[in-house]
């Protein structure tokens, strides 16, 4: 006999393979009363026929045989033939051999933490606000390299380099001149500026000190290290010329590293600031450092779609290396989340939907809204309710089954009764009548204090101001969305003195003024909004006015006409 060869077997297709283990089942022995055949020729005319696993799949012939799965169809009475013309194609029912074939098991939605282990891949970098650039302040030529090569170690005020520069001789020079000379020939002022051009030009005090006991100029400048740390980067050599702002080194501090990778957005449901990480590189086998979470970017890449998310090591031995690729899980967890087990979830076009066990062996395909997907459960947001009983084995046969009643009783797209996703308003609250009233209110007394700064009245300003604070605090009550605003965080002043009152009144009149315009409370109420274009703490401020005078508070009697209508 010829073996049959992989290649030649038919294929296992799912649903052929689920008629042929029912039919199994699911035939039992002819009745006595049928033919050879297994029909009962009895029937009286009119009898309907329905195949005992497809319901919907009806004959008026004794003889007919189900074109899904083969079987033979039965006699239905005339109550089953008029229930089964109603069927449910979501509902999927199994007679006890059926479910033992098919291995239907389920498990219960419950309530617990869902747990989801995140894996990641990054590199370890230097901390960024300890890494320095060197750069020329004075044009010239590197004379010589004390560190010339990239790793060294070098401790703070160490020699990096001498650049020899013409520049630097003439400062020197300048300098010891007007310190001879003394105050006979320059001033006080004119010293001190020759002495700061030697620290802007690369001098330490101590270096200036020992040019001012020596009086001997020299064109040398010495670039020191600004802290202890590894040299990560030189961009010059002995010999070469270097202008201005040219860069030399670069300095990391490698006691504190960073670990750095790449969140995609779906993940960063699961980090926060604080979070425990452990990280492990492959040059220090078996050992596992834990850090958490210091900051994770609001800003995505617009190609990867990705935050960067930083964990701060200590690094005291210098055993992790610059820019080394590390290893990370990060384990979150969600306290008490409705959860259902992940092999019970099946996906159609983007959506979930589970089988419910209804009993008698009975299922019902029903479609959830799912939040975030743990490591062996999902998060229910819609759908389930706590003790419901969902399939996690034998839920695509069931699926299979499910999708064969759609096809044939024309129901079109597979449809599980869609749970309705949960809406969040988004939207930026609208004050209502009582916001807008107190907000008219804090209008009017923001102009009276302006008009009494404009009159340089600074008692009649303190005396208004309590009033002012009364307004603000009563319009956040009315309107509490604005309390996370500037408007509501600026802070007015009293005093000491009329120029502190302004500094203070001018961002909260602004903004006050900016909320006004938004509303048109301006155009409602009679008001004029004034805009200063030299405003002393803005640049641009504006203010309140109840009249058509401009009158600049922001100034007083100084430029009392400094400003414009603004609509």
């Amino acid at each position: 006999m010829r073996r049959i060869t992989r290649r030649e077997r038919p294929p296992r297709l799912l649903f052929a393979s689920l008629a042929l283990l029912v039919s199994l089942a699911g035939c039992g022995k002819p009745s006595a009363s049928a033919g050879h055949d297994g029909h009962d020729h009895t029937a009286t005319a009119g009898t309907t026929y329905q195949c005992p696993m497809h319901p919907w799949i009806k004959s008026d012939r004794p003889d007919a045989k189900c074109t899904i799965c083969g079987m033979a169809l039965v006699a239905a009475s005339s109550a089953n033939a008029s229930a089964s013309a109603a069927v449910d194609p979501n509902l999927v029912t199994l007679t006890p051999a059926q479910a033992a074939v098919v291995g239907v098991q389920t498990s219960p939605v419950r309530r617990g933490t869902l747990v989801r282990t995140l894996r990641v891949t990054g590199a370890i970098d230097d901390d960024d606000t300890r890494h320095r650039i060197l750069a020329a302040r004075v044009p010239g030529r590197v004379e010589k390299l004390f560190v010339n090569f990239v790793g060294a170690e070098v401790q703070e005020g160490a020699q990096l380099a001498t650049i020899y520069s013409p520049d630097m001789l003439t400062a020197q020079r300048e300098f010891l001149e007007r310190l001879k000379a003394g105050n006979i020939a320059f001033t006080a002022a004119e010293r001190a500026a020759a002495r700061e051009k030697l620290l802007a030009l690369g001098l330490t005090e101590e270096e200036i000190t020992i040019l001012e006991n020596t009086r001997q100029a020299t064109a040398m400048v010495t670039m020191r290290a600004p802290m202890s740390g590894t040299v990560v980067a030189r961009g010059a050599y002995e010999g070469k010329y270097v202008e201005a702002k040219d860069e030399i080194f670069q300095i990391g501090d490698f006691s504190r590293m960073w670990f750095v990778f790449d969140a995609a957005e779906p993940d960063l449901a699961w980090l926060r600031v604080g979070q425990s990480v452990e990280v492990v590189v492959p040059s220090l086998p078996g050992k596992v450092l834990t850090a958490p979470i210091a900051f994770i970017d609001p800003n995505l890449n617009e190609t990867t779609r990705t935050a960067k998310v930083r964990v701060v090591l200590d690094n005291p031995d210098r055993l992790l290396r610059h820019r080394q690729t590390a290893y990370a899980s990060v384990v979150a967890e969600s306290l008490d989340a409705l959860l259902v087990p992940r092999t019970a979830v099946l996906q159609h076009s983007g959506r979930a939907v589970v089988f419910v066990d209804r009993g008698n062996h009975t299922y019902a395909a029903r479609e959830i809204a799912l939040g975030r997907t743990g490591d062996t459960d999902a998060e229910v947001v819609s759908g389930l309710k706590e003790g419901d009983q969902v399939v996690t084995e034998g839920a695509l046969v069931l699926d299979g089954q499910a999708q064969l009643a759609h096809a044939a009783v024309g129901a079109g797209a597979h449809d599980h009764g869609a749970a309705a996703p949960q809406k969040i308003s988004v939207e930026v609250p609208k004050p209502d009548a009582a916001a807008y009233a107190a907000l008219k209110t804090l209008a009017f007394a923001a102009a009276d204090a302006a008009d009494l700064l404009a009159s340089d009245n600074l008692a009649g300003y303190q005396k208004q101001l309590p009033a002012l604070r009364d307004a603000l605090t009563a319009y956040v009550a009315a309107f509490p969305s604005a309390a996370g605003t500037p408007l509501a965080k600026l802070k007015l002043a009293d005093g000491p003195d009329l120029d502190a009152v302004r500094r203070a009144f001018e961002p909260f009149s602004t903004e006050l003024a900016d909320l006004v315009k938004a509303q048109h409370l301006h155009h409602q109420e009679g008001l004029t909004i004034y805009q200063c274009p030299m405003a002393p703490v803005l640049g641009t401020g504006r203010w309140l006015s109840k009249g058509k005078t401009l009158r600049n508070p922001f100034f007083g009697s100084a430029m009392l006409e400094c400003g414009e209508e603004i609509e």
